[in-house]
């Protein structure tokens, strides 16, 4: 009788060992599966990846009458403004990057030269998709950059503290954005005018 006592109390424990063994391996196949999906999500970029990002020229394109691609060289040939203590907030409100002097040009002006194709005054009903070359967007509305002080502040800057931007020949950013990093476009590539529909 002992001895089937003992064996039976062995094969429960044996039992619950590996019960907490599965689980624990369970455990530990997801934190590896989360970890390489935050990983996937937010890949780190090497110098040469960055370098491949790069981009000499923007296009503007879209609904526009006059489709432009731009270089530094041509934006410095249009109304360049100095901008003074630019800082760069993260999601959380951490300052990620601050600059003493940046130079641009405002996106207003921009999509003027471009000309936004609209029927009459009426017809406003326009957004703009600022695109890097990694593909993260930033948008903005007609609204926003035409009528409102906003459109004051929005601008496509190509140098950084007297030197040429790092991360791509140009970037935009909206200043006066309570987060400034969202719509902060690195590497930008293109700007693109679409119509609501």
């Amino acid at each position: 009788m002992k001895t089937k006592t003992y064996i039976l109390v062995l094969f429960i424990a044996l039992t619950f060992s590996m019960c907490n063994k599965v689980k624990k391996e369970e455990v530990i196949a997801v934190e590896k599966t989360t970890s390489t999906e935050k990983k996937e999500d937010h890949p780190i970029l090497t110098a040469s990846d960055s370098l491949k990002l790069i981009n000499h020229t923007i296009d503007v394109k879209g609904e526009v009458e006059f489709a432009l691609q731009l270089s530094v060289d041509s934006l410095k040939k249009m109304n360049v403004a100095t901008i003074d203590n630019l800082k760069i907030t993260g999601k959380n409100g951490e300052v990620k990057k601050e600059n003493k002097t940046c130079k641009g040009v405002l996106l207003k002006d921009i999509l003027e030269k471009a000309k936004i194709k609209q029927t009459d005054h009426k017809d406003r009903n326009f957004y703009i998709v600022a695109r890097a070359s990694d593909d993260y967007k930033a948008t903005f509305s007609w609204a926003e950059i035409f009528n409102s002080p906003t459109g004051e502040n929005v601008y496509v800057l190509f140098e950084e503290n007297g030197k040429p931007i790092k991360d791509g020949d140009m970037t935009i950013i909206s200043k006066t954005d309570i987060k400034t990093g969202p719509r902060h476009v690195k590497w930008l590539k293109s700007i693109e005018v679409y119509k609501v529909k």
